[in-house]
């Protein structure tokens, strides 16, 4: 037993088997190098046997990342457990992640295979894992709803294989927290070589209870391993959120008697670059990232944090990276203040001509807003991220003209493969004008199944932020783009989305 609580995040896996969290190579590539600041012990990185796109993202991030252990997952047959190994064979520190369900549901439903045909197989790949690498993760899926004798034998076996962490995953979220963390507790106490290998819990959010039972099979299983997600990002309902699991474990170490190494000053950037890039946005009431997280409107507690923060404060805002200086530029700031508030807020960028553009686009945003904000900040670089050269699709210019009793007109400029073209509509209003614009000159065919703005700081001179999901022959895809101008803040996420229309990569979704 160690007092060590390692943080897995699966952001880049499970959390982006949200629809429309499709992430490409390089965002995910940012994403995994902000996790590293971060401090989390474990990064799943993908799923590299499920497509060329995703073996792609996996070996870029093994390649990339230094002080944190790299992860694949893999199904429980030997070309997963390859593939995952070639993906994983320049990181630093790799790990193979296989599961294979154990539930009677799941065996005879999905897999149809007898439980000794699981059995057989799920010792066979950690077998052949362990013979790759040092380090190998062993999860029954749908453990929780498995039948606790057959499940001890598993668990028993592919220990005795070389399985150096066993993950019990609440696939469904169907737990109870005071039942899931007995069930840890049981499942230790039974198989005889538990102490073998490390013990961690993978819940998911259906019934609202991801954090409680992850922290429950930690308290009464003895887990010392928690995979989550940045803001609890993850298909239905989601999953275990990290944030809330961390400062649990940091602000109740009282309780919990545990170390933790995660450096919690970068969280606020982590969820906020992880929030721009896939588009989800964080509601206002979210713990610990929310915008509402450390407001207080009510008079009384209003005088209370005046005279003594801890009387309504459990945790420092600054501690997770909120700043009490929400003003922090104008257009009169030079380039070392951006440069330094940058680094204050836990954006590090790859080089000197990335903060020259980050700042050539700061400049022209304080020409047009008198107070720069941190979100604008964030938003700005987020922008920044994801413009690249060549993509098909930029953004160049856009007019449109509405009056009350008269249908709008839009007129949108933009390249195409750098060749400039010109697209004009007219519209129910002057957002859809302006998207039929573009999409009446790009005929891409594709469904919009969600648009929504969110305002990034809280006054009308506020930039925008608003979120397009397209759907195109099965596929899902998200864009995202950010302006004081509505309107073109929506031409700039729709062709954002067109961009990653473009990307031939394949998904195919995982378990978990």
């Amino acid at each position: 037993m160690t007092d060590k609580l390692i943080i897995f995040d699966t952001t880049l896996r499970d959390g982006e088997q949200s629809p429309g969290a499709s992430m490409t190579r390089d965002e995910k590539l940012r994403i995994a190098r902000q996790l590293e600041r971060l401090k989390v012990d474990v990064i799943e990185a993908g799923f590299p046997a499920s497509s060329v796109g995703d073996f792609e993202c996996v070996q870029a991030i093994a390649r990339a990342i230094k002080d944190a252990t790299v992860c694949g997952l893999s199904r429980a047959n030997d070309r997963d457990i390859s593939r995952a190994a070639e993906a994983l064979k320049d990181a630093a520190n790799a790990r193979i992640h296989t599961f294979i369900a154990t539930s009677a549901l799941h065996m005879e439903k999905k897999l149809r295979m007898t439980p000794d045909q699981v059995f057989e197989q799920a010792k066979q790949s950690v077998r052949f894992a362990r013979n790759l690498v040092a380090d190998v993760e062993f999860s029954p899926e749908d453990g929780y709803r498995s039948d606790v004798d057959f499940l001890c034998r598993v668990i028993e076996a592919v220990i005795n294989e070389g399985a150096t962490t066993i993950n019990v995953p609440d696939t469904v979220g169907y737990a109870i927290p005071e039942l899931y963390g007995n069930f840890i507790k049981t499942l230790r106490e039974r198989v005889p070589n538990s102490d073998k290998a490390i013990w961690s819990v993978h819940c998911h959010n259906d019934l609202g209870m991801a954090v409680a039972n992850s922290l429950a099979g930690v308290k009464i299983g003895g887990a010392r391993q928690v995979e989550c997600t940045i803001n609890g990002l993850g298909e239905r309902a989601g999953n275990c959120s990290l944030e809330e699991v961390v400062m649990a474990v940091k602000t109740r170490r009282d309780y919990f008697g545990l170390d933790i190494g995660i450096d919690t000053k970068h969280i606020l950037a982590t969820s906020r670059m992880v929030s721009q890039t896939t588009g989800f946005v964080v509601q206002p009431n979210k713990a610990v990232v929310g915008a509402n997280a450390f407001a207080h409107a009510s008079g009384i507690h209003q005088d209370g944090v005046l005279k003594a923060r801890d009387t309504y404060e459990i945790m420092r805002a600054e501690d997770v990276g909120w700043s009490h200086n929400k003003i922090v530029l104008g257009k009169l700031s030079g380039r070392n203040a951006f440069k330094q508030r940058l680094l204050d807020l836990g954006v590090s960028m790859e080089s000197e001509s990335d903060i020259n553009a980050a700042f050539a686009r700061f400049k022209e945003l304080a020409d047009r807003k008198s107070e720069i904000f941190d979100e604008d900040i964030l938003a700005l670089v987020s922008d920044e991220s994801v413009a690249h050269d060549n993509e098909q699709y930029g953004f160049v210019s856009l007019s449109q003209h509405s009056e009350t009793g008269e249908r709008p007109q839009a007129s949108v400029v933009f390249t195409v493969n750098g060749k400039e073209v010109k697209g004009e509509s007219d519209g129910n209003g002057p957002v859809d004008a302006s998207l039929k614009a573009i999409e009446m000159h790009v005929q891409s065919g594709a469904e919009m199944v969600l648009y929504s703005v969110n305002a990034i700081s809280g006054s009308t001179e506020s930039q925008g932020e608003v979120t397009v999901r397209l759907q195109n022959s099965g596929r899902v895809v998200n864009g995202t783009g950010s302006d004081p101008d509505i309107v073109v803040a929506s031409a700039k996420a729709y062709l954002s989305a067109l961009n990653k229309l473009q990307s031939k990569a394949d998904r195919v979704s995982a378990q978990g």
